[in-house]
């Protein structure tokens, strides 16, 4: 019989991606929704700016989250809770600075509530999607392209697995 297993505190997650683009072209990707709604929700009802609280929405998933902005610093760092208001998740963005006009973008979540199976369940997915968010920026930012990577997810309609 396999030992229970639990957690002791639960998880940060943690991810990023260098983007070859200056500071504040990647920062204003994210914080303007006519950029950002090229690579990740669909609908925002405003820009994120010092104090916002803005709606993002997935229109393919019929999903939507409430964001508040907490602290906004200019083309350094961002961060937002998102999500249910009994459980938001707390999501921290640092654009870094590094040579040739390029940008370390690091984004970590953390705040998730519920079981343990729960919490490493929304860890896990979090993980991927924000890796997936950071792909589909780059390609946007360094390349022009747009791809549908956050769209394309979930498996169609009617697919079985």
């Amino acid at each position: 019989m396999a030992a229970e297993l639990e957690l002791s505190k639960a998880p940060t997650v943690e991810t990023g991606m260098l983007i070859r683009r200056p500071p504040d072209a990647v920062f204003q990707a994210f914080v303007d929704p006519e950029v950002t709604t090229r690579f990740w929700f669909t609908k925002s009802s405003g820009r994120l700016e010092p104090g916002a609280q803005v709606t993002w929405e997935w229109e393919m998933y019929g999903a939507s989250a409430p964001v508040k902005v907490k602290e906004f610093e200019e083309n350094r760092r961002l961060v937002f809770d998102w999500g249910p208001e009994e459980a938001p998740g707390h999501v921290e963005m640092k654009f870094a600075a590094h040579k040739d006009d390029s940008t370390y973008l690091r984004v970590r979540e953390s705040g998730y509530k519920g079981s343990g199976d729960e919490v490493v369940a929304h860890a896990l997915d979090s993980m991927g999607g924000f890796t997936m968010v950071l792909c589909a920026a780059k390609a946007l930012l360094e390349h022009d392209v747009q791809v549908s990577i956050v769209g394309d997810k979930a498996p169609p309609e009617g697919l079985e697995l």
